[in-house]
């Protein structure tokens, strides 16, 4: 038994041709934050505070799809999603709706930590936020020139990313019409070695979606979990998660039909609709998974035995 962690930066139609200037900031991100979560862990951090401060820093990186790099609603805005969850304890914080707080994974934690709730939402996550002085910015702070350009893209091929079809080969080449091509989702799982787990996920949603649409990130048990048996934080497309209960059901599997972790994450992500869902998961013996059934996902990780990777497709 050892420590190790796992993160992403969301997974989807990632072309392969997807160019360098595209490619290496958020390469250089997840390594950036996945520096980070192995000094906290080495440091002896608790558990909760390494998955917190490594998606906070993702949540800063612009190129992702979270926090300042957030994707925008039809209406041209931001609202952002976050959850935190302890896999001791099982206390579970989420947020959803947000427009001005800049790190929404640390208010889901003061949501666990200091209400009585799990899950709190739109004005009413905004009010907390500025009560219990969590920094906030104006909302154009959050709007990027390329999230901009992707919207109007979205609208102009009259797409909502939701539905699935099945992608003909120009399609996936091109990064397919559905899902995000370049950045997304951002999630870190942990584990001390010591029997802690913890997840946390944060993300600004998908491209061109509803005002006051809520996807997979802060619904515990699809999005997000951690338990005695393992943390899980999920990407790809949200309704898919939702529907599947992919993280809760990664944990379940391993629980009462005795899988390992890989084992058990490969199962629930191959079973689900093509091109949807992939995975960062942990166990409390330190395995790691990554499983995607998407063209690639950025992700990394680190093991206390010294293997370390950060990856984009297969």
């Amino acid at each position: 038994m050892g420590w190790a962690i796992a993160l992403h930066g969301g997974a989807g139609d990632i072309p392969l041709s997807l160019p360098p200037e595209r490619r290496e900031p958020r390469e250089a991100g997840l390594r950036h934050c996945l520096d980070i979560g192995v000094a906290a862990l080495k440091a002896g951090r608790p558990i909760l505070d390494v998955v917190e401060l490594v998606v906070r820093e993702l949540e800063n990186w612009p190129y992702f799809n979270a926090g300042r790099g957030s994707v925008l609603t039809t209406d041209g805005t931001v609202e952002m999603e976050a959850c935190i969850m302890d896999g001791a304890t099982m206390d579970c914080g989420a947020v959803s709706g947000l427009t001005t707080v800049v790190n929404p994974i640390s208010l889901a934690r003061v949501v666990m930590e200091k209400t009585p709730h799990i899950y709190l939402g739109f004005e009413g996550a905004e009010a907390f936020a500025k009560e219990q002085g969590l920094e906030t910015a104006d909302p154009s702070h959050f709007i990027t020139p390329e999230n901009v350009e992707r919207l109007k893209q979205a609208k102009e091929a009259k797409a909502v990313q939701v539905d699935y079809t099945e992608p003909s080969n120009a399609e996936i080449e091109n990064g397919g019409p559905l899902m995000e091509s370049s950045g997304g989702t951002v999630g870190c799982v942990a584990a001390d070695g010591l029997g802690g787990l913890a997840a946390a996920t944060s993300t600004g949603g998908l491209v061109n979606k509803m005002a006051g649409r809520i996807g997979d990130t802060p619904v515990i048990g699809a999005g997000t979990y951690a338990n005695s048996f393992c943390a899980v934080s999920a990407t790809g497309i949200g309704e898919a998660i939702i529907r599947g209960t992919v993280a809760r059901d990664v944990a379940a599997v391993m629980e009462f039909r005795g899988l390992s972790l890989k084992e058990a994450a490969a199962f629930v992500v191959e079973r689900g609709p093509k091109r949807t869902t992939g995975l960062v998961a942990v166990s409390a013996d330190g395995e790691v998974a990554m499983p995607y059934n998407t063209i690639g996902m950025f992700r990394a990780c680190a093991t206390q035995d010294g293997y370390s990777e950060v990856s984009i497709w297969n």
